[in-house]
């Protein structure tokens, strides 16, 4: 069942009903500041930092019900609704919302009244901008009331939500004219506040929440609006709002537009006010002052639409399948910005406020968009690196705003240091640039301790030649990838944290899953070390990534498959020898993108018990058996019901790596079956049962062990959409970065037929024409590069082209 449609033409996916299985959302922000919005308006906004300097409300228990967002009220003589639905719920006689590329649009109609909105942040000021536009479609005059209406945050959204007894009594506004200035704490601590505004003469205003709701109601029965009178109240404390009313007269077929603006301004500190107890308003006012008319928003819409078409041009597909177009093109890279932006910290999953930017996660993302923004990526990877530790090991998380690290969390998870080699790989072979190798990177973001980013991957790379256990496998310390695989904790009594709780990091349990990623990453470690000429460097580190893999053919394969892991007992966990959880999907997808068990036939052998054993009609699922019980030894994974989650759910972040597996042995058939069956677009008809937006991946799938098979939950902020984006840009498509220069080398289904791809490259253009006259799945006979046949399936770099054509015929 479809509760919409794409336009792929617009670039948007039009959501022609309210009543979606759940919120589906947008993101709009491109730099600091973000808004998430819903297809029935809910939703918050932030300041770099969803914790520290949130901006809005929003109650996270109330998930479905969407509760609290930017909402537009309508007063149409007794009837009061608001163009997305929410919160009201009066029933609209036509109803429209198209979440677009950095914008969303609703249209509401109700009794011949159209209300149209259009929302987005301009790409270079913290500002949400919306502009309301309200048509009397009928044959007579109508006099109607428009109401806005926010709820403001305290800034620090935990604290918001717990700390009543000071929160009710610090709230302060000033209103002047058509706006209003939140600046609770700003006599204090702060030297930040919000503002919203209208560019019109309002008639009357709010910004107490007891006032405009009244006692005992929710947002869907506001009083003020039911009596169609503000009352200019200026809050002091309990909760601050900010409403603006406006007398609205339209004439038959009339339209009149209003632009709101919701913004963040900083001042310096000595510069904070006005005059005592009156804040400085000068920065307030230049920022409104740019968006005063609809041309001016018209101006910075038209700017935003050039800046992400920009962006989405680097990489575009035309072949005959309109999903991988599509998600290619579009939905797969725009969320990889997205993930870019947020990483885990900011969604209707992530609160924002219990996570950091991950670790790990922030750079698995790069992988996804260091094609995009290749400047910001570089200093994406020197952040990273500023939080690891002098050994090599590193802080889990760390907030945006101060990027330090997380002590909440702390470190001790094995597989991130590998992860930062990941990252800044992928940074050199798209860009070419070892001049970040050389840069002075601090440790714990002390720079007195620091030394060159090669010597961050060095120490890295050595964190797991020092961390090994008895088998001469990784020690997983906390956990790998799968953090919910707590090998060390032995959480027995609830409050006891999975993953820091008890020894955490014993000296025995070891992770089979971060020896494959050992094997890969070592070997692009040492690709780098090469590059610099470093060729000591390469030998030593080959040799430990020769002993990794003779540990893995030794003691992590159990004859089908990769063994998962060792516990803290040294008994295998993954493996036919135990009674559940037999086969884990993570060392079969990793071991084999690094080569382990490719010339042997053990990666064959090890793919077809996934596809025997874990595979699903709506994808790949983490484990098999489920676990039935609680197993001390293994912590969290087990105390999920079976299906759900790391407990046999359908994980659709490594679905991808038995996509790419399949694809280094060939198998371009199965490669696309996998990739097709997690890929939104391609299950967009059974969004009922999948429930989650069916233009962006989610994190996880109820497995077939649960009573919802197929239901998605996490969307958006998921390593899914970096490592998709790796798997068909990359794998499938086959072009590859390499430090030389672009590879060609696609494995596709036989029938997937000739498609041509665009390829923004170190500043070339690539127009790289793909044929398969024999209906092969892998395989390059010939190519060539502006009518020369080259040798090989890599293109030669040439910087002083700027549009290079390439005919790549497959064999």
């Amino acid at each position: 069942m479809k509760f919409g449609y794409f336009d792929d033409n617009n670039k948007e996916y039009v959501i022609t009903t309210p009543k979606t299985p759940l919120p589906w959302i947008n993101y709009l922000g491109c730099n600091d500041f973000f808004t998430l919005l819903s297809n029935t308006c809910g939703g918050y906004t932030f300041y770099k930092d969803a914790k520290l300097l949130r901006m809005t409300r929003y109650r996270y228990n109330d998930t479905t019900p969407d509760t609290n967002g930017k909402y537009f009220y309508i007063k149409d003589g007794d009837t009061i609704w608001n163009p997305g639905w929410q919160p009201t719920k009066t029933e609209l006689d036509s109803y429209e919302c198209r979440h677009g590329i950095g914008y969303s649009k609703f249209t509401g109609v109700k009794n011949n009244i159209e209300a149209a909105l259009v929302t987005f942040v301009p790409a270079d000021n913290p500002v949400e901008l919306t502009k309301v536009t309200l048509t009397n479609k009928g044959n007579a005059k109508k006099d109607i009331q428009l109401f806005s209406y926010v709820e403001w945050c305290l800034w620090n959204a935990d604290d918001d939500m717990k700390n009543y007894q000071r929160n009710l009594s610090i709230g302060e506004v000033e209103v002047v004219d058509s706006t209003i200035y939140h600046k609770t704490e700003y006599r204090e601590r702060r030297n930040h506040y919000a503002v919203y505004s209208v560019n019109a003469k309002i008639d009357g205003f709010e910004t107490s929440r007891d006032e405009f709701r009244g006692a005992y109601n929710g947002p869907d029965k506001p009083a003020a609006v039911i009596e169609g009178k503000l009352h200019n109240t200026i809050a002091s404390g309990w909760y601050p709002i900010a409403s603006h009313q406006l007398n609205v007269s339209l004439e038959a077929g009339e339209s009149k537009t209003f632009v709101f603006a919701l913004g963040y301004i900083e001042n310096a500190e000595d510069d904070k006010w006005e005059k005592p107890g009156v804040i400085n308003k000068k920065k307030a006012n230049a920022l409104l002052a740019k968006y005063q008319t609809t041309e001016d928003f018209d101006k910075a819409f038209d700017e935003l639409c050039k800046y992400w078409d920009n962006l989405l041009s680097k990489f575009h597909i035309e072949s005959s399948d309109e999903h991988v177009n599509r998600m290619v093109n579009i939905w797969n890279q725009y969320q990889c910005m997205v993930t870019f932006n947020m990483s885990r910290s900011a969604s209707y999953y992530e609160t924002g406020i219990g996570r950091g930017m991950g670790f790990r996660d922030s750079c698995q993302d790069l992988l996804g968009f260091v094609h995009l923004i290749p400047d910001r990526a570089r200093e994406r990877i020197i952040d990273i690196a500023s939080t690891q530790f002098q050994d090599g090991s590193a802080y889990h998380q760390y907030q945006p705003l101060t990027k330090k690290g997380n002590s909440d969390i702390g470190s001790g998870f094995n597989d991130d240091p590998l992860w930062l080699i990941a990252g800044t790989s992928a940074y050199i072979r798209e860009t070419g640039d070892t001049s970040i190798l050389k840069e002075m990177v601090p440790y714990d973001n002390d720079m007195s301790v620091a030394t060159t980013l090669m010597e961050h991957l060095k120490r890295s790379f050595d964190y797991i030649v020092n961390h090994k256990g008895p088998h001469d496998l990784p020690l997983i310390g906390r956990a790998d990838w799968n953090d919910c695989l707590n090998l060390n904790c032995f959480s027995e009594h609830p409050g006891e944290s999975f993953q820091c709780f008890g020894p955490s990091e014993g000296p025995v349990a070891e992770s089979v899953f971060i020896a494959g990623m050992f094997v890969k990453y070592g070997r692009e470690y040492a690709a780098l070390a090469k590059l610099l000429g470093d060729t000591a460097e390469e030998a030593r580190v080959l040799a430990e990534v020769d002993k990794m893999i003779a540990a893995i053919e030794k003691d992590g394969w159990d004859g089908e498959w990769f063994v998962r892991a060792y516990d803290a007992y040294s008994h295998k966990v993954g493996s036919k020898e135990c009674d559940e959880g037999q086969i884990y999907i993570e060392p079969q997808g990793m071991c084999v993108m690094a080569g382990v068990g490719v010339d042997n036939g053990n990666a064959e052998k090890a793919l077809n018990s996934v596809k025997a054993k874990l595979d699903t009609k709506y994808g790949v699922m983490i484990l098999q058996p489920a676990y039935t019980r609680y197993h001390l030894e293994l912590g969290e994974i087990t105390s999920y019901p079976p299906g759900y989650k790391e407990n046999a759910g359908i994980f659709c972040h490594n679905n991808p790596w038995i996509s790419i597996a399949e694809t280094c042995i060939g198998r371009g058939d199965r490669a696309f079956e996998v990739y097709k069956k997690t890929c939104p677009s391609y299950i967009e008809d059974i969004s009922e049962i999948h429930r989650t937006e069916p233009y962006v991946y989610s994190q996880m799938v109820a497995g077939a062990d649960a009573k919802f098979h197929g239901e998605a939950k996490n969307s958006w902020l998921t390593g899914t959409a970096a490592w998709t984006f790796t798997n068909i840009s990359q794998y499938i498509l086959g072009i590859y970065p390499t430090l030389e220069g672009l590879s060609v080398n696609p494995c596709t289904p036989a029938a997937f037929g000739d498609f041509n791809v665009t390829r923004v490259y170190r500043g070339v253009t690539y127009n790289i024409e793909i044929k398969n006259p024999n209906k092969v799945q892998k395989g390059v006979s010939s190519l060539t590069v502006d009518g020369v046949e080259v040798q090989g399936n890599v293109i030669p770099f040439d910087p002083s082209k700027k549009v290079v054509n390439v005919i790549a015929t497959m064999k």
